[in-house]
């Protein structure tokens, strides 16, 4: 289906493609994987024939139909169906002939065509794509110019799903969709009958769906088969094999190195000495991977607050007097939770959101905050309102203006920008670098709660994953809004759900979550279905790789950590509170050993004993509590290490 042979391509002079080469076979749905930066985007360009290569070539087959997500958004008076009808052009240009042809041998020939091509069943089609997308029956028959930017990306990818290309090509395509939609467009992709290459970041996307992956490293392709945890794996397994092969032949050469040195001076071995140089000389150098260089930041560790820090009672928010989008919310939120909002988009997630993040003002009830809490707020709206013309260190200062420059350079070198960088124009920066400079700026004050609204749009696989580590690294409370699923897995340990026009903690884990919405989807009542469904990522039957390989040791291990998480917590807060009392109590013994306590009337000795004595049974009560929390976590741990 698709051939690249021998691609070289530059970017301003930039190297992007060397002699690269890969095939795509008919049918096949391929991931194409890469750092940001690295020429994802560029090489679709390349294979729709955008643009040129500097050399080589890429072949499709002349009669095979090319589709992609249109880059602009479609907008307008068009109805949304109407939009995603007229994306089959063949059977749009059909039917306007149709309309005006008198010919009746034309006519008969156009609706011949028309029965050929499936025309009758399109207008389900469409209705059924869109519907996975989050369209209902009514939205479908509004016109596009009703919705925001990101509900009209959704409306072009349903054009491209609808057109039914030989070859799809998909560039993020889940960046504006929220875990139902995305659910169902990775079950979708999952059953297409031809052939897509697919760029994303989504690892779960990238799992249910592809059936090769193809990396783009140090200016190559690499083919791989399977889905994108394989490839991790093999690649993984290919550098441990290749160091060992390494370090092994480093020991070889050393070895015979020895010889030729001891050797080359003696007659009776110089024949041999020689022999072995030869053999040096043809001994091929086995390279190490060249691995790329790990991408790491962290978040500044806030001081302790006392819980609760954020409590709401009755509250409700809104944008329009008298009419809330989310009411009757009664929550509280202490600085060890880490909380994922669940719900469709446009149910009011980003308002909950702003609201905690004091952006919006109770309409009703009241939201009560710790006096001294800081807060991180994030959302990619925020990129929008950078100074361009502006440095991040510059950025930075006009934030940080009574601090001297080296800690405000400090500040920014947690989030991997270098002197050079840091005085770079902002817009100059890739999308993930102005993701990481909003973090820098939102952290400036150490805040004790990150508040983070669709943080990985613009990250690459290593920046998500240096995220998770960060989050899981910092002490503060997290609220996370994310279509990521796996950054969901991999941080959070409450699910809240909005939806009905108010939050509730969701009773269930994602997995619940999902099979939920997917018996949804399919019109299937919760009740007449077993308690235990495979999730889409496992019923994504990749034949290649057995149900065992599919689970990642990092998967399993965060799992654990989740499962955990609230038992260590336990233990934390019983530890702290022995040594509170300890603190305690060694301070009234201190004041009970002074004798000038004894001088008085003894009616200060007298609470200091009584105090002494309270304390003391708190203290026991405490110590159960610490080595009842100790063996809890001990049993958890090991019946973790067991299975």
């Amino acid at each position: 289906m698709l051939h690249i042979n021998d691609l070289t391509y530059r970017v301003a002079g930039r190297l992007l493609f060397e002699r690269a080469t890969a095939a795509i076979p008919a049918g096949h749905r391929v991931g194409l994987v890469g750092r940001n930066g690295t020429g994802k985007s560029t090489l679709l360009r390349l294979i729709r024939g955008d643009i040129a290569p500097d050399g080589g070539s890429i072949s499709v087959p002349q009669s095979a139909r090319v589709g992609e997500v249109a880059q602009e958004a479609p907008g307008g008076p068009t109805l949304v169906i109407d939009e995603v009808l007229a994306a089959d052009r063949e059977r749009a240009a059909l039917l306007e002939e149709a309309e005006h042809t008198s010919d009746a041998h034309r006519i008969a020939e156009i609706h011949e065509r028309l029965i050929d091509i499936g025309a009758h069943a399109a207008p389900s089609k469409a209705a059924t794509i869109l519907n996975g997308l989050g369209f209902d029956h009514d939205a479908q028959n509004r016109p596009l110019e009703e919705f925001s930017g990101g509900w009209r990306m959704r409306v072009g990818l349903a054009c491209a799903l609808f057109a039914e290309p030989d070859l799809l090509l998909l560039d993020e395509p889940s960046n504006h969709l929220d875990i139902e939609a995305k659910l169902w467009l990775a079950d979708y992709l999952r059953t297409y009958p031809r052939t897509i290459v697919l760029v994303s970041h989504d690892r779960e996307l990238l799992n249910a769906v592809c059936t090769g992956i193809v990396h783009i490293d140090n200016l190559k392709l690499v083919s791989y088969a399977g889905n994108y945890d394989r490839f991790e794996r093999t690649r993984r397994e290919q550098a441990e094999r290749l160091a060992v092969m390494a370090s092994r032949q480093m020991a070889e050469r050393k070895r015979i190195q020895a010889f030729v040195d001891r050797f080359k001076a003696k007659a009776s071995k110089a024949r041999q000495a020689q022999s072995r140089v030869k053999l040096l000389e043809k001994m091929e150098p086995i390279v190490p991977m060249n691995e790329e260089s790990a991408i790491e930041f962290s978040f500044p560790q806030p001081q302790e607050l006392a819980p609760p820090i954020i409590t709401m009672e009755r509250a409700a928010v809104g944008y329009v007097a008298d009419t809330p989008v989310l009411s009757k919310l009664d929550l509280r939120i202490d600085m060890e939770d880490r909380i994922a909002l669940l719900g469709q988009n446009g149910n009011g997630k980003s308002t909950f959101i702003r609201l905690l993040a004091d952006r919006l003002k109770p309409m009703a009830g009241s939201v009560r905050r710790s006096g001294k809490l800081r807060v991180g707020y994030f959302s990619q709206q925020q990129e929008e309102e950078l100074d361009f013309e502006a440095t991040p260190f510059e950025l930075m200062r006009r934030l940080m203006p009574l601090e001297p420059p080296v800690k405000v350079r400090a500040q920014l070198g947690r989030f991997m920008f270098s002197a050079d960088k840091a005085d770079r124009k902002v817009k100059s920066l890739s999308g993930g670098e102005k993701t990481r400079l909003l973090f820098a700026l939102m952290t400036k004050d150490a805040p004790h709660i990150l508040m983070l609204d669709e943080p990985t749009n613009h990250l690459d696989m290593d920046s998500r994953s240096a995220l998770v580590e960060a989050l899981n690294e910092y002490d503060g409370a997290v609220i996370l809004v994310s279509h990521d699923s796996s950054l969901v897995r991999l941080v959070a340990d409450q699910l809240w759900l909005v939806a009905e026009g108010t939050c509730k903690v969701y009773d269930g884990d994602l997995d619940d979550y999902e099979r939920g919405l997917l018996r949804e989807r399919r019109g299937e009542r919760v009740e007449d279905k077993p308690a235990k469904v495979a999730p889409v990522a496992a019923v994504a039957a990749v034949e290649d790789t057995s149900a065992a390989a599919r689970k990642d040791r990092k998967r399993l291990d965060a799992e654990t950590r989740q499962r955990l998480a609230p038992l260590r917590r336990a233990l934390e807060r019983a530890e702290k509170s022995v040594a509170a009392i300890e603190a305690k109590r060694t301070e009234v013994t201190t004041k009970l050993a002074d004798p000038t306590l004894y001088e008085g009337s003894g009616e200060e000795v007298r609470r200091l004993q009584i105090e002494m004595g309270h304390l003391q049974r708190d203290l026991t009560t405490a110590e159960e509590a610490w080595v009842a929390a100790q063996e809890a976590l001990d049993a958890a741990q090991a019946e973790a290490d067991a299975a």
